[in-house]
């Protein structure tokens, strides 16, 4: 199928569903049939009308990307992987730094779409094009996820993040204020990319196994849990500056266990048995922690 045709099928598709579930619902509710069907009708048409409006800012957001995609097919592609090239000097550190930081710049004030757009566009290219010069493959899914990351990041960032502004008009504080926490708080999306980059695993690149998939899953997952607890200072209870070494350790463990692998001279085929030591790293921490979590206070008695 093309797009077009699977969009077609999931329209009508929704809208037989939509048909007949007030019908259903009041029939089993014992309520009349013939108004839940024309409720139904009515659904539909508005459902109609408001994917339309909703179209509004797609549309728009794709024309631009239109206009920067040929501005780019014109030189300007080439002009900022030069420019990415000449500051990172080859280093792919470097190189993903300076990507994140244009991706932060270039996606304020731009909805999801937009920003996913003009990153596709621009830096994920780069990335990819530069890491090939220099001998680092970068698979084009985890580059265009790197800038996509960053690009969202730029929402609650300040000084614009847009949402963070949202928030604190809702919650009556300090928009700078508000952006600042809300960074922190999501701060373990500023790592994840960089791991899709030195971790192709996440992506599941090259992996053709539903349990291997699974286990990369769950360990990422407590990777970016042990990650969370480091930089908000809490597990079970306070971190101790001594237990957040180690936190970051089980962090870096549980999301390159490719890395721990190679450092211990083991087969890049065994890597996931590395995840052991980070769950244990993980564990002690825990366990440490757990005869210090807070416990409710108990009832005063007469």
């Amino acid at each position: 199928h093309s797009p077009e045709l699977a969009a077609f099928h999931a329209i009508w598709a929704m809208a037989a569903v939509m048909l007949f579930q007030n019908p259903v619902k009041a029939y089993f509710n014992k309520e009349p049939i013939g108004a839940a069907f024309k409720q139904s009708v009515v659904d539909i048409f508005a459902s109609l009308a408001a994917g339309g409006r909703n179209m509004v800012s797609v549309a728009l957001a794709t024309a631009a990307a239109g206009i920067i995609v040929g501005v780019v097919a014109m030189g300007l592609g080439g002009l900022i992987t030069q420019i990415i090239d000449t500051l990172s000097g080859g280093n792919i550190y470097l190189l993903l730094i300076i990507a994140a930081l244009a991706s932060l710049v270039i996606g304020m004030g731009l909805p999801t779409t937009a920003t996913y757009i003009v990153m596709a566009s621009l830096t994920a290219p780069a990335i990819v094009e530069i890491g090939g010069m220099y001998g680092f493959i970068v698979p084009l899914m985890a580059a265009h996820l790197f800038c996509f990351y960053f690009g969202i990041l730029a929402d609650d960032t300040p000084p614009v993040g847009l949402a963070a502004y949202a928030a604190a008009a809702i919650a009556k504080s300090d928009p700078i204020a508000t952006g600042i926490q809300g960074f922190m708080y999501d701060i373990r999306t500023a790592i994840l990319p960089f791991m899709f980059i030195f971790n192709s695993d996440l992506i599941l690149h090259n992996i053709t196994s539903w349990p291997a998939g699974l286990l990369i899953f769950a360990m990422a997952c407590m990777g970016n849990f042990a990650f969370a607890s480091a930089t908000q200072g809490w597990l079970v209870a306070k971190n101790r500056f001594y237990e957040l070494p180690f936190l970051l350790a089980a962090t870096f463990i549980l999301m390159r266990p490719d890395a721990i692998a190679s450092w211990l001279g083991v087969a890049h085929e065994k890597r996931f048995w590395m995840y052991l030591i980070g769950l244990a790293v993980f564990g002690v921490i825990f366990l440490m922690q757990w005869p210090r979590r807070p416990r409710d206070a108990a009832p005063a008695t007469a």
